[in-house]
């Protein structure tokens, strides 16, 4: 009867470290030891292992909070953005931030602020009023951004944007490579008359164009004004755009290959050749960018496309931050360029001979 008593956990609450002791038969020093990772050259390994044991029979688990204050830290990221709940690609960078902070054994706790600049500020007052280790700030869209008021005083990284006064380190895809990259999944399949549907005034449209021009101008290739139609982002302005640069025109007159600013504008150019009869990809080849979830694999056919990096990036950012709070040390203010891979489905085909 006593040794099954000895056994019970103090209270009807959780365990405590005192119960674990009690059960190992040893000070609560030495259970402090082995979860505080103090037990080498404290304990031997036989003691250490009864203590384990005990605590995994009790369903005993340190105490996170006391942990962090003993640490001066709370375990916790805290991950603060403009629109997760509408981004298609939130849950990318999200899981790519929380699987690499899980991973050190780390929380992310997620605010979205709606875009709301007031909102920013107070996210940001609450997480550092909760003591979290670090904070991530990330945008759904490449731009600018102001820094919200009191991000300096904690870790912090950006994800997807840019600082307006270049104080922190950011994340971001590298979108004028990444550019270069749509152009040669044409270039390499012989396309020589290729155009650029979409897109606006803002950075990931201006560094795509530059990128798709680079590669082009390597090979000698100059795209005809009239064949860059800036029509936004959306599938009207892709369709809007394709008809623009096909309809009426004979087939030798016509680009064999188009390189599209997001998937929805490709969406749009795929819907305009349907309609004007245009095969894709025996008479067109379409490259679309993003690699935009339920849409890019689903069209007709499946796209071709490049992808941004939104996992890497939530990973990237995570790293920094950890790396940061470990070492003490802010990272310096610069910025990191992630590739953006190739999907490759069925859009893109060689140039047809004319």
């Amino acid at each position: 009867m006593g040794g099954t008593e000895e056994k019970q956990p103090t209270g009807s609450g959780r365990p405590t470290s005192r119960d674990v002791a009690r059960l190992a038969g040893v000070s609560h020093t030495a259970v402090s030891f082995v979860f505080n990772g103090r037990a080498e050259g404290n304990l031997s390994p036989a003691t250490q292992e009864r203590i384990r044991r005990a605590a995994a029979e009790l369903g005993y688990r340190p105490d996170p909070v006391a942990r962090g204050l003993r640490r001066r830290r709370t375990a916790v990221i805290g991950l603060v953005t403009d629109e997760i709940a509408s981004s298609p690609f939130a849950g990318r960078l999200l899981r790519g931030a929380m699987e690499t902070a899980w991973g050190s054994e780390h929380l992310v706790l997620t605010i979205d602020s709606g875009g709301d600049p007031a909102k920013e500020d107070a996210a940001v007052a609450e997480l550092l009023d909760r003591r979290v280790d670090g904070i991530i700030y990330a945008a759904m869209s490449l731009r600018r951004v102001r820094v919200p008021e009191g991000l300096h005083r904690t870790h912090s990284v950006l994800a997807n944007c840019l600082p307006e006064d270049d104080s922190l380190p950011a994340v971001i895809p590298a979108e004028r490579a990444g550019g270069r990259t749509a152009a040669r999944l044409l270039l390499d399949e012989g396309h020589r008359r290729v155009a650029m549907v979409g897109g606006q005034d803002d950075i990931a449209s201006v560094d795509r164009l530059r990128g798709f021009r680079d590669a082009l101008r390597a090979e000698g290739i100059t795209v005809p004004k009239e064949w860059v139609v800036r029509s936004g982002g959306e599938i009207t302005g892709g369709y809007e755009g394709a008809l623009h640069i096909l309809d009426g025109v004979p087939a030798d007159g016509r680009p064999t290959g188009i390189f599209c600013y997001n998937d929805r504008v490709a969406a749009g150019v795929l819907h305009a050749a349907t309609r004007l009869g245009i095969a894709v990809p025996g008479e067109l080849s379409v490259v679309g960018y993003d690699d935009q979830e339920h849409m890019a694999e689903f069209l007709t056919p499946p796209l071709t496309t490049v992808a941004l990096p939104h996992r890497a990036m939530g990973e990237a950012a995570a790293r920094l931050v950890l790396d940061s709070i470990d070492t003490g040390r802010t990272p310096p203010a610069t910025v990191r360029r992630l590739a953006c891979p190739v999907i490759s489905r069925a859009s893109v085909g060689p140039a047809p001979s004319r």
